[in-house]
């Protein structure tokens, strides 16, 4: 789905799985033409219809569009456990939005409005969800379950993630992902979304907190958010302007032009080296802009969930 369709689809709803809803709807309707014909976010999957069986699970939508019979195979029991992590750092929480911006047009909200159409899909395919949440501390962590009153709680704190903006806090990712490590028993997809902003020389110690988090044969998905405009483009005027560290509050008075050429070589020379590492790490490594739609988050998780088998 294009981001000018998805926006006029949930400009008009406040509600968190109402959106998340919409946009599994409308990723859903344009799947018979994708990789993953027969998918359904339903039930298991198609099979071709047979005289003399029932007709109660006829897909009749799909027999519109092609004139063929085909039932929905439905499955009984939970098949994957997905635990979702979230960054809250202040970084998160960039850019500021204004009042008439989308809250999913910064890192904090995109990334919440992702975990909340990721739910949508494993709730809907019977799937086990657990959430995490961390900044300086580890602020939430909720197990993987498949229950109702379960997601209605996971998806609470996700709101509150976007009620609740606090300025100052730092990210201590190593900590936290080594934490997480030890609570998530049972073998599960586990998804991260964060900014990937911690100190460059402690790559090595992140990387053995990555590998901590695969340590019981979990697979393991880094969604990697950002601006796209200021964070790789640098897309500033060259007045004079004030750059403030969101989690230090350390300054620097610069314009923009004297250092953006320099600044977009340094930021796409990390961007391929955090690439590189995940390969070498055999981690799912996924660059994702704010400005950009959800299509990408949902066809990495189908396909990632397809081989995690």
């Amino acid at each position: 789905m294009k981001i000018e369709q998805q926006k006029e689809i949930i400009s008009g709803f406040k509600h968190l799985e109402l959106l998340a809803n919409q946009v599994v709807e409308g990723f859903i309707s344009g799947m018979h033409k994708s990789p993953f014909h027969g998918f359904s976010a339903e039930f298991a999957e198609h099979k071709i219809y047979n005289v003399g069986e029932s007709t109660k699970n006829i897909d009749w939508k799909l027999f519109a569009k092609t004139d063929r019979l085909y039932t929905k195979r439905y499955q009984e029991e939970t098949n994957l456990r997905c635990h979702l992590i979230i960054d809250n750092s202040s970084s998160m929480h960039y850019p500021k939005l204004n009042n008439n911006d989308l809250f999913f047009h910064n890192k904090i909200g995109f990334s919440v409005l992702a975990s909340a159409v990721l739910m949508n899909l494993l709730k809907k395919q019977r799937d086990a969800v657990g959430l995490s949440v961390y900044s300086d501390k580890y602020e939430y962590y909720a197990p993987e379950k498949g229950s109702d009153r379960h997601h209605r709680m996971i998806l609470n704190t996700l709101e509150n993630l976007l009620e609740n903006p606090k300025e100052a806090k730092s990210t201590d990712t190593i900590t936290y992902l080594h934490q997480i490590a030890e609570k998530v028993h049972r073998r599960s997809m586990i998804i991260l979304f964060t900014d990937m902003f911690q100190n460059t020389a402690d790559k090595e110690k992140l990387f053995n907190a990555l590998q901590h988090l695969k340590h019981n044969k979990h697979k393991v998905v880094i969604f990697h958010v950002y601006d796209k405009k200021t964070e790789i483009n640098f897309d500033f005027d060259n007045a004079p302007r004030k750059f403030i560290d969101l989690e230090t509050g350390e300054q620097i008075n610069i314009f923009a032009d004297n250092i953006k050429e320099t600044y977009e070589e340094q930021v796409n020379l990390y961007f391929k080296d955090i690439a590189m590492t995940c390969v070498q790490n055999k981690i799912k490594y996924v660059p994702v802009a704010v400005e950009e739609n959800f299509e990408k988050i949902l066809t990495t998780y189908l396909i990632e969930k397809q081989m995690f088998g």
